[in-house]
C-alpha cells in the first residue's frame, strides 16, 4: 500500500501525466501485476465509506487503459461492492458475492464455475507477482483466499462438483 501511495505522490509531482505513467506500467509489466495494481487502487478508494463514485469511475478508466478485461474488473469490484463483512450478509447475498468474485453471473453451472476458478487461480497465484515485492504478493494471497472461498462454497453446493 505504501508503494502505491508513493507512486501516486510521484505521479502528482512528475511532469508526466497519468496516462504516461499508466502507459509505462502497462508496457513494463505482464497482465497479472496490472491486476494487482488495480486491486490496490480499489483498496485505496474503498478506505472511504461510502466510496466516492467519481473515484470508482476513474478506477474503471484505469482498468480500461491497463487493458484489464471486464471479466477481471468484475472479480476485483466484487470484493468491494459486496463489502468485506460477510457475517452480516444473507445466504443469497453471499452466493451473489461468490459468483461475482469468480466473475460470473448468478446461476452459472459448476463446469463454468470450475473453469473460472482455474483461470483466476493462475492469474492471482502469488508466485506470479512475488518479484514485485511483498505488497503485491500479499494482495495476490488475499485474492486467492477469496477465490478459494468462493470455489469451496460452490463445491459444497454442488455436492463436491467434479
Amino acid at each position: 500500500m505504501y508503494w502505491v501511495k508513493q507512486l501516486i505522490k510521484d505521479a502528482r509531482d512528475a511532469e508526466v501525466d497519468m496516462n504516461g505513467l499508466l502507459e509505462e506500467f502497462r508496457s513494463s509489466f505482464a497482465y497479472e501485476p496490472r491486476l494487482i495494481l488495480l486491486e490496490l487502487i480499489y483498496q485505496i478508494i474503498y478506505t472511504k465509506r461510502p466510496a466516492i463514485q467519481t473515484e470508482v469511475q476513474q478506477a474503471r478508466q484505469i482498468a480500461a487503459f491497463l487493458q484489464v478485461s471486464s471479466y477481471d474488473l468484475r472479480t476485483i469490484e466484487a470484493k468491494y461492492m459486496y463489502g468485506q463483512q460477510q457475517s452480516a450478509a444473507t445466504a443469497a447475498q453471499s452466493e451473489e458475492r461468490f459468483y461475482a468474485v469468480l466473475g460470473l453471473e448468478k446461476g452459472a453451472d459448476f463446469v463454468v464455475i470450475k473453469k473460472a476458478y482455474r483461470k483466476l487461480s493462475m492469474q492471482y497465484h502469488p508466485d506470479k507477482v512475488a518479484h514485485l515485492g511483498e505488497e503485491f504478493k500479499g494482495v495476490a494471497e488475499e485474492k486467492m483466499k477469496e477465490i478459494n472461498a468462493a470455489y469451496d462454497y460452490f463445491k459444497k453446493k454442488f455436492n463436491g462438483g467434479s
